[in-house]
């Protein structure tokens, strides 16, 4: 009897959850199409026109509005940053999608994220990739964003507490199964440098998407890419981002 009342309780909480997503339904057509507008007019410098179909579908299907405080619920498909709390913000959809699509993701590929916050960014790149491991330096929001894609239902989503500067690479002792390399790396705060503890995790021919500059000078996301001969960097996009945390 207590498992069917736990299973019952379960399932109004997921109806609960569907409803308010539905609630934004028109919210997120009209995000979609503010954002592939936003792809191009930026097209000149990212030279991408509009979202491929599978981020499209991703940024369609990933409930935004679960990611974000209840007292900001009302916003969630607005094309703008929201706080998250303890000085961090869920990123502009536009730009969750931009940094996506420039990693071109595959479904062999596994993915690095520096910087988990809310998870929203983790949770469009799971159903396009492989695995994501997501390292979040604030204890209480990797805390609370484990537990929300766990209870979102993302199975491919690995998340650890730490400094991202360094990537993965200080987790690796206590479990075997991160992997030495990762296809892609995204950064979602802004370093004053490329970490090259990054570059070192990127595989030969990966793409590593940062935002580069200091809080109160112009940042620009920069697209890394290393190949068997080096590795080279392109400007992307004037952007604003917070600041990049270290221990």
């Amino acid at each position: 009897m207590k498992e069917a009342l736990l299973t019952l309780g379960l399932f109004f909480i997921l109806v609960s959850a569907v409803g308010k997503t539905d609630r934004f339904r028109d919210e997120r057509s009209a995000l979609l199409k503010i954002i592939n507008s936003q792809f191009a007019e930026s097209s000149g410098t990212t030279s991408i026109l509009r979202m491929s179909p599978s981020v499209e579908k991703s940024m369609r299907d990933t409930p935004r509005s679960q990611f974000i405080p209840q007292y900001l619920r009302r916003y969630s498909y607005a094309n703008r940053p929201l706080s998250i709390g303890h000085g961090q913000t869920i990123s502009q959809p536009f730009i969750v999608a931009l940094m996506t699509e420039v990693i071109r993701p595959k479904k062999s590929h596994v993915v690095l994220e520096v910087g988990t916050g809310s998870g929203y960014q983790a949770a469009v790149l799971s159903p396009l990739v492989k695995e994501v491991h997501s390292i979040e330096i604030i204890p209480q929001l990797a805390k609370k964003s484990k537990i929300l894609l766990k209870g979102l239902g993302y199975k491919n989503i690995f998340s650890y507490t730490g400094d991202g500067y360094y990537g993965l690479s200080k987790h690796r002792q206590s479990n075997r199964k991160i992997p030495d390399l990762f296809d892609s790396i995204i950064v979602t705060a802004a370093s004053s440098h490329i970490p090259p503890s990054l570059i070192k995790q990127l595989k030969i021919g990966g793409k590593m998407i940062i935002p580069v500059g200091g809080t109160f000078q112009v940042q620009y996301l920069i697209l890394v890419e290393k190949s068997a001969t080096g590795v080279k960097s392109k400007n992307i996009l004037p952007v604003r981002f917070v600041p990049l945390t270290r221990n």
